[in-house]
C-alpha cells in the first residue's frame, strides 16, 4: 500500500531532490536526532565518536556537530556489525573504512524514512532525514542475544533488508523455537510495549518487524522436505482471535521436525474447524488465543469430544490450548495447555507419533 502522500507528485518533482539533497550536505541531523533515527542513545553515538573516532567529517568551529548522510551511513554500518558480535572497535574499523572506500563516487543514503509533515522551525532538512518522534526511539529489549539487541534497532531504523537478514540467520544458526524465543518474541514484545505507550507513532516498526518475521517463519514452513507418514496437526486460532505469528512459529517448527501440518489461520469459526477436524482426521489439534477475551472454553470443549471413523474403531485429536489467553484458568478436561513454543511442539510430535 502506498501512502497517500507518496501517490500525489507537485509540479517541482524533476528539480527537488536536488536541491534538497544540497541542504541536506549544508545542514545535517544533530546528534540527538541521529541516535533516535538509529534506535540508540546519544550517549553511545558520543562515545562512539569520542573512542573510535567515528563523527561528522566536516565540523565548524563553534558550532554543534550535525550530520551528513554519510556520517550518518558510517554509524548505520557500525550498528549492524555491532549487532553481529563484532566488537566496538574492530567495527567502527570496518565503518570508516567503508566511507574511505566509498570516496566521492556515491553517497550512501540510510534508511530514515519520511520525516514528518510540519517539522519544527529550524529542523526543515529535506527528504530522508527529518526529525523522528519525540522521545527515545529505542526499544527496551532488556537482556537479551545480540541477534535481538541488533534486530530492535534495525526495526527502529526500519531497515528492511537489515531485519531479513537477522531473521534469517537467527533461524539458520539457533534453530526455529530458539530464534523465536531469544530473538524474534522479546524484539516483538519491545514493539508492542512501545506502540501501547506511544501511540500510533511505532505502529510501523511493530508492522515492519512481524511482516519480515512472518514471511521468514513461513519460507520454513512451506520448506520441500518431505514429512513423516503421520497424522498432520491442525493448527488455528480461536473465532475472536486474529494473532497468528505464533501458529506460524509452530508451523515452522514443525516442519524442522519433518511433522506434517495444516494451517487455517485466525479467527476460525467454530463450525469450519469442526468441519475441518472431522474431514481431516489429526493427530492433534493447537487453539491459540492471546487474550483471555477470546479463549473460547466451549470450542475447545467440542474439539476435544470430537470423533470419527468406522463403528469400533474411533479415534480424536489431542486438543492443545495455547496462548497467553488461556493462563488464568486451567484448560479443559483432556486438554492440555503448554507455556512454551518449545513444550507445545514437543506435545504435538509425541501426539502425532505416539
Amino acid at each position: 500500500m502506498v501512502s497517500p502522500s507518496a501517490e500525489r507528485g507537485t509540479g517541482a518533482r524533476g528539480s527537488g531532490p536536488s536541491v534538497a539533497s544540497d541542504r541536506l550536505e549544508d545542514v545535517g541531523l544533530p546528534t540527538g536526532g541521529v541516535a533516535q533515527r538509529l534506535g540508540v542513545s546519544p550517549t553511545t553515538v558520543r562515545s562512539w565518536e569520542r573512542r573510535y573516532g567515528i563523527g561528522p567529517a566536516h565540523r565548524e568551529a563553534g558550532h554543534h556537530r550535525r550530520w551528513s548522510r554519510q556520517d550518518i551511513a558510517v554509524l548505520e554500518a557500525m550498528c549492524r556489525l555491532t549487532a553481529r558480535g563484532v566488537p566496538p572497535g574492530e567495527a567502527a574499523r570496518a565503518a570508516l573504512a567503508e566511507r574511505r572506500d566509498a570516496g566521492h563516487h556515491a553517497t550512501p543514503r540510510p534508511a530514515l524514512g519520511r520525516p514528518e509533515a510540519n517539522p519544527p522551525d529550524g529542523d526543515r532538512l529535506g527528504p530522508g532525514l527529518g526529525p523522528g518522534p519525540g522521545g527515545s526511539r529505542a526499544l527496551r529489549v532488556g537482556t537479551v542475544r545480540p541477534e535481538c539487541r541488533g534486530l530492535a534497532r534495525a526495526a527502529v531504523r526500519l531497515d528492511a533488508p537489515e531485519v531479513a537478514r537477522i531473521l534469517r540467520e537467527a533461524v539458520d544458526t539457533l534453530g526455529v523455537i530458539d530464534a523465536w524465543t531469544e530473538v524474534m518474541m522479546p524484539a516483538l514484545r519491545a514493539a508492542g510495549r512501545k506502540w501501547a505507550a506511544d501511540g500510533e507513532q511505532y505502529v510501523e516498526v511493530e508492522h515492519l518487524l512481524s511482516w519480515h518475521v512472518s514471511t521468514v517463519l513461513r519460507g520454513v514452513a512451506v520448506g520441500t522436505a518431505a514429512p513423516r507418514n503421520v497424522p498432520p496437526v491442525l493448527l488455528a486460532a480461536t473465532p475472536a482471535e486474529l494473532h497468528t505469528l505464533p501458529l506460524e512459529a509452530t508451523a515452522a517448527a514443525l516442519t524442522e521436525r519433518a511433522l506434517p501440518f495444516r494451517m487455517l489461520g485466525g479467527a476460525v469459526p467454530p463450525r469450519a474447524l469442526l468441519d475441518a477436524v472431522h474431514r481431516l482426521g489429526p493427530g492433534a489439534v493447537m487453539l491459540w488465543s492471546q487474550d483471555r477475551r477470546s479463549a473460547d472454553r466451549e470450542l475447545v470443549r467440542r474439539v476435544g469430544a470430537s470423533m470419527w471413523g468406522p463403528r469400533g474403531s474411533r479415534s480424536g485429536a489431542v486438543t492443545v490450548a495455547a496462548g497467553p489467553g488461556w493462563a488464568r484458568s486451567k484448560p479443559p478436561i483432556g486438554t492440555a495447555g503448554p507455556r512454551t513454543l518449545a513444550d507445545a511442539v514437543d506435545l504435538l510430535e509425541q501426539a502425532v507419533t505416539g
